[in-house]
């Protein structure tokens, strides 16, 4: 389809998202490229940012301090029923799993007598129940393949996926698991996200059809756009 046979059926609109929920997923090596995604986030963005990382209930995590040197963004250690506000950047406790409920962060109990314990997962399910189509997941180092079945959930709902890109992180097993399934939108180095997420979310909504190709009445187009 080339350029000279499209029409435009409704003129380009920006998307009206002030603020969107971004959910970051890492483990082994992810500190590193969690500095550095939010090294190249700017101080004047207003989306939340739900980071889960795989963290062991026997230590105090020093996320909070470390990832303050690499941002101006508020960083908040979730509690539970935590409001989800814009411009924040939300951790997970070491001792809980998280889900999003009723438009806010709820912590559960990790599992007692089960070895693997999959937290990217089960929040990724609960964002992509939540924010459907509107719903975004970065998945960044990390061994295992905890993720890959929540941004199959994502995407089932119409949402963005985006991966690090396997040769820059420091443990590619949760990057190459996520590649697998095929439905990854973007395969970036870490610096290059924030400019890529704005440019995706600030994106003008355009439908473009070809009218020698495409035969169409009122029942056929409201099919489509449903």
């Amino acid at each position: 389809m080339t350029k000279t046979s499209q029409k435009e059926i409704n003129q380009p609109q920006v998307k009206n998202e002030t603020s969107r929920i971004i959910a970051v997923g890492a483990s082994a090596g992810g500190l590193e490229a969690l500095k550095a995604f939010f090294d190249n986030i700017p101080e004047s963005d207003r989306n939340s940012y739900i980071v889960i990382q795989h963290l062991s209930p026997d230590y105090k995590s020093m996320m909070g301090e470390l990832l303050a040197k690499s941002t101006h963004l508020p960083i908040e250690q979730i509690k539970d029923k935590t409001e989800i506000l814009p411009g924040r950047i939300y951790l997970i406790p070491p001792v809980s799993n998280l889900v999003i409920e009723d438009e806010m962060l709820h912590l559960i109990d990790k599992p007692k007598n089960q070895k693997l314990n999959l937290p990217i997962d089960l929040f990724l399910e609960s964002l992509a129940n939540f924010k459907k189509e509107k719903a975004i997941a970065i998945i960044l180092s990390g061994t295992g393949s905890d993720g890959t079945r929540g941004i199959r959930a994502i995407k089932e709902q119409g949402g963005m996926v985006m991966v690090q890109d396997p040769e820059q992180a420091k443990f590619d097993g949760m990057p190459q698991s996520a590649l697998h399934t095929g439905l990854v939108d973007y395969t970036l180095a870490v610096e290059e996200m924030g400019a890529e997420l704005q440019e995706f979310i600030n994106a003008p909504l355009v439908l473009q059809l070809d009218e020698k190709n495409i035969e169409y009445d009122e029942k056929t187009l409201t099919k489509f756009f449903n």
